[in-house]
Protein backbone atom coordinates (compact mmCIF):
# COMPACT_ATOMS: atom_id res chain seq x y z
CA UNK A 1 0.00 0.00 0.00
CA UNK A 2 1.01 3.28 -1.09
CA UNK A 3 1.80 5.75 2.06
CA UNK A 4 -0.88 7.85 2.49
CA UNK A 5 -1.29 12.32 3.45
CA UNK A 6 -2.39 12.67 6.85
CA UNK A 7 -5.50 13.85 5.96
CA UNK A 8 -6.14 10.62 3.85
CA UNK A 9 -4.96 8.15 6.88
CA UNK A 10 -7.97 10.27 9.40
CA UNK A 11 -10.57 9.79 6.41
CA UNK A 12 -9.25 6.07 6.97
CA UNK A 13 -9.15 5.59 9.86
CA UNK A 14 -13.08 7.33 10.05
CA UNK A 15 -14.34 4.57 7.81
CA UNK A 16 -13.08 1.93 10.01
CA UNK A 17 -14.47 2.86 12.91
CA UNK A 18 -17.68 4.24 11.25
CA UNK A 19 -17.98 0.60 9.77
CA UNK A 20 -17.28 -1.05 13.41
CA UNK A 21 -20.43 0.90 15.23
CA UNK A 22 -22.87 0.92 12.23
CA UNK A 23 -22.53 -1.45 10.43
CA UNK A 24 -21.34 -0.38 7.05
CA UNK A 25 -19.21 2.54 5.46
CA UNK A 26 -20.02 6.09 5.68
CA UNK A 27 -21.67 8.28 2.94
CA UNK A 28 -19.67 10.51 0.98
CA UNK A 29 -22.24 13.22 2.89
CA UNK A 30 -21.08 11.71 6.09
CA UNK A 31 -17.59 11.85 5.23
CA UNK A 32 -18.11 15.24 3.99
CA UNK A 33 -19.97 16.46 7.55
CA UNK A 34 -17.18 14.78 9.96
CA UNK A 35 -14.47 16.36 7.88
CA UNK A 36 -16.27 19.83 6.23
CA UNK A 37 -15.37 19.57 3.22
CA UNK A 38 -17.61 19.06 -0.08
CA UNK A 39 -19.19 15.89 -1.18
CA UNK A 40 -16.80 15.88 -4.03
CA UNK A 41 -13.63 16.25 -2.02
CA UNK A 42 -14.83 13.63 0.16
CA UNK A 43 -15.88 11.20 -2.83
CA UNK A 44 -11.42 12.75 -4.02
CA UNK A 45 -10.06 11.25 -0.97
CA UNK A 46 -11.92 8.08 -1.47
CA UNK A 47 -10.95 7.62 -4.87
CA UNK A 48 -7.04 8.42 -4.00
CA UNK A 49 -7.34 6.09 -1.00
CA UNK A 50 -9.10 3.07 -3.28
CA UNK A 51 -5.82 4.12 -5.85
CA UNK A 52 -3.19 4.06 -3.27
CA UNK A 53 -4.52 0.19 -2.10
CA UNK A 54 -6.50 1.54 0.99
CA UNK A 55 -9.88 0.57 0.27
CA UNK A 56 -11.41 -1.87 -1.43
CA UNK A 57 -14.94 -2.12 -3.54
CA UNK A 58 -16.70 -4.84 -2.81
CA UNK A 59 -18.01 -7.30 -5.80
CA UNK A 60 -21.86 -6.38 -6.22
CA UNK A 61 -21.83 -3.37 -4.10
CA UNK A 62 -23.17 -0.92 -6.56
CA UNK A 63 -20.53 2.06 -7.36
CA UNK A 64 -21.55 4.70 -3.78
CA UNK A 65 -19.09 4.95 -0.88
CA UNK A 66 -20.96 1.72 0.85
CA UNK A 67 -18.93 -0.44 -1.60
CA UNK A 68 -15.79 0.95 0.23
CA UNK A 69 -14.04 -0.85 3.35
CA UNK A 70 -11.06 -1.08 4.40
CA UNK A 71 -8.33 -3.76 3.01
CA UNK A 72 -7.46 -5.04 6.35
CA UNK A 73 -10.97 -5.96 6.72
CA UNK A 74 -12.38 -8.79 5.24
CA UNK A 75 -15.12 -9.09 2.97
CA UNK A 76 -16.21 -12.05 4.24
CA UNK A 77 -17.55 -10.69 7.69
CA UNK A 78 -19.72 -8.89 5.92
CA UNK A 79 -23.04 -10.46 5.85
CA UNK A 80 -26.42 -9.51 3.06
CA UNK A 81 -29.39 -8.85 4.27
CA UNK A 82 -32.26 -8.48 1.29
CA UNK A 83 -33.63 -6.11 0.63
CA UNK A 84 -37.38 -6.25 -0.03
CA UNK A 85 -39.34 -3.90 -1.84
CA UNK A 86 -40.89 -0.92 -0.21
CA UNK A 87 -42.87 -1.08 3.13
CA UNK A 88 -45.58 2.30 3.71
CA UNK A 89 -45.32 4.04 6.59
CA UNK A 90 -48.45 5.57 6.26
CA UNK A 91 -51.79 3.91 5.01
CA UNK A 92 -51.44 0.54 3.83
CA UNK A 93 -49.34 -0.11 0.81
CA UNK A 94 -48.76 -3.55 -0.67
CA UNK A 95 -45.44 -4.54 0.10
CA UNK A 96 -43.80 -6.11 -3.33
CA UNK A 97 -41.37 -8.63 -2.20
CA UNK A 98 -39.42 -8.09 -5.34
CA UNK A 99 -35.19 -8.29 -4.09
CA UNK A 100 -34.01 -4.50 -4.74
CA UNK A 101 -30.76 -6.03 -4.01
CA UNK A 102 -28.51 -6.68 -0.70
CA UNK A 103 -27.65 -5.08 2.56
CA UNK A 104 -23.92 -5.67 3.47
CA UNK A 105 -23.94 -5.24 7.25
CA UNK A 106 -20.84 -6.38 9.72
CA UNK A 107 -21.59 -9.52 10.74
CA UNK A 108 -19.95 -7.90 14.59
CA UNK A 109 -22.98 -5.59 14.24
CA UNK A 110 -24.85 -8.55 13.81
CA UNK A 111 -26.29 -10.98 16.79
CA UNK A 112 -27.07 -14.45 15.73
CA UNK A 113 -28.31 -15.64 12.38
CA UNK A 114 -29.26 -13.78 9.28
CA UNK A 115 -31.44 -15.86 7.61
CA UNK A 116 -34.64 -14.49 9.60
CA UNK A 117 -33.97 -10.95 8.46
CA UNK A 118 -34.96 -8.57 6.01
CA UNK A 119 -34.65 -5.30 5.50
CA UNK A 120 -37.48 -2.61 3.76
CA UNK A 121 -37.42 0.86 2.46
CA UNK A 122 -39.84 2.99 4.34
CA UNK A 123 -42.33 5.09 1.93
CA UNK A 124 -44.23 7.91 3.90
CA UNK A 125 -43.76 9.49 7.54
CA UNK A 126 -46.16 7.99 9.79
CA UNK A 127 -43.53 6.97 12.08
CA UNK A 128 -41.32 10.57 12.62
CA UNK A 129 -41.31 10.54 15.57
CA UNK A 130 -40.00 7.19 16.51
CA UNK A 131 -37.46 8.28 14.10
CA UNK A 132 -38.25 6.43 11.38
CA UNK A 133 -38.21 8.71 8.21
CA UNK A 134 -39.49 8.54 4.70
CA UNK A 135 -36.81 6.98 2.35
CA UNK A 136 -34.99 4.71 5.33
CA UNK A 137 -34.07 1.42 5.49
CA UNK A 138 -35.71 -0.78 8.75
CA UNK A 139 -34.30 -3.92 9.60
CA UNK A 140 -36.57 -6.72 10.55
CA UNK A 141 -36.54 -10.00 12.16
CA UNK A 142 -38.70 -12.45 10.94
CA UNK A 143 -41.29 -13.48 13.74
CA UNK A 144 -45.15 -14.14 13.83
CA UNK A 145 -45.80 -12.48 17.23
CA UNK A 146 -45.02 -9.40 19.30
CA UNK A 147 -44.70 -7.29 22.46
CA UNK A 148 -46.96 -4.54 23.44
CA UNK A 149 -45.19 -1.33 21.99
CA UNK A 150 -42.90 -3.64 19.56
CA UNK A 151 -42.16 -2.00 16.18
CA UNK A 152 -43.42 -4.07 13.47
CA UNK A 153 -44.16 -5.19 10.02
CA UNK A 154 -47.90 -6.43 9.49
CA UNK A 155 -49.96 -7.62 6.85
CA UNK A 156 -53.58 -6.08 7.52
CA UNK A 157 -56.01 -7.38 4.01
CA UNK A 158 -53.12 -8.06 2.22
CA UNK A 159 -51.67 -4.65 2.86
CA UNK A 160 -48.08 -4.49 4.23
CA UNK A 161 -47.68 -1.42 6.78
CA UNK A 162 -44.92 -0.66 9.46
CA UNK A 163 -46.48 0.78 12.60
CA UNK A 164 -46.25 0.06 16.98
CA UNK A 165 -47.90 -3.17 17.94
CA UNK A 166 -50.23 -2.56 21.06
CA UNK A 167 -52.96 -4.78 22.24
CA UNK A 168 -56.57 -3.94 23.41
CA UNK A 169 -58.25 -6.93 24.23
CA UNK A 170 -59.56 -8.76 21.51
CA UNK A 171 -58.37 -5.98 19.20
CA UNK A 172 -55.01 -5.26 18.01
CA UNK A 173 -53.76 -1.50 17.45
CA UNK A 174 -51.23 -0.53 14.69
CA UNK A 175 -50.55 2.85 16.11
CA UNK A 176 -48.49 5.31 14.16
CA UNK A 177 -46.17 7.97 15.81
CA UNK A 178 -47.59 11.27 13.78
CA UNK A 179 -49.64 13.68 16.09
CA UNK A 180 -52.37 14.20 13.41
CA UNK A 181 -52.77 10.09 12.27
CA UNK A 182 -55.28 7.50 13.65
CA UNK A 183 -54.27 4.25 14.35
CA UNK A 184 -55.48 1.27 12.59
CA UNK A 185 -57.46 -1.15 14.57
CA UNK A 186 -58.50 -4.66 13.77
CA UNK A 187 -59.97 -7.62 14.91
CA UNK A 188 -57.19 -10.00 16.70
CA UNK A 189 -58.75 -13.30 15.38
CA UNK A 190 -59.32 -11.95 11.83
CA UNK A 191 -57.37 -14.18 9.15
CA UNK A 192 -56.53 -11.07 7.38
CA UNK A 193 -53.97 -9.73 10.06
CA UNK A 194 -50.89 -10.97 10.42
CA UNK A 195 -47.45 -9.77 11.61
CA UNK A 196 -44.63 -10.38 9.37
CA UNK A 197 -41.75 -9.41 11.91
CA UNK A 198 -39.93 -6.82 14.18
CA UNK A 199 -38.45 -3.81 13.46
CA UNK A 200 -34.75 -4.39 15.01
CA UNK A 201 -32.57 -1.64 13.14
CA UNK A 202 -32.58 1.18 11.08
CA UNK A 203 -30.08 2.60 8.30
CA UNK A 204 -30.61 5.76 6.92
CA UNK A 205 -29.09 7.29 3.37
CA UNK A 206 -28.19 3.98 2.13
Amino acid sequence: MRELTSRQQEILNFMRTFTATHGLPPTVREIGDKFRVTPRAAFDHLRALERKGALQRRASAGRTSRALTATDVPVGEFRRIPILGRIAAGTPLLAQENREGDLPLSGTWLRGGTDDMFALRVRGDSMIEAHICDGDLVLVRRQDTAQQNDIVVAMVDADATVKRFLRDGDRIVLKPEHPTMAPIVVDAHRSEFRILGKVIGLLRGF
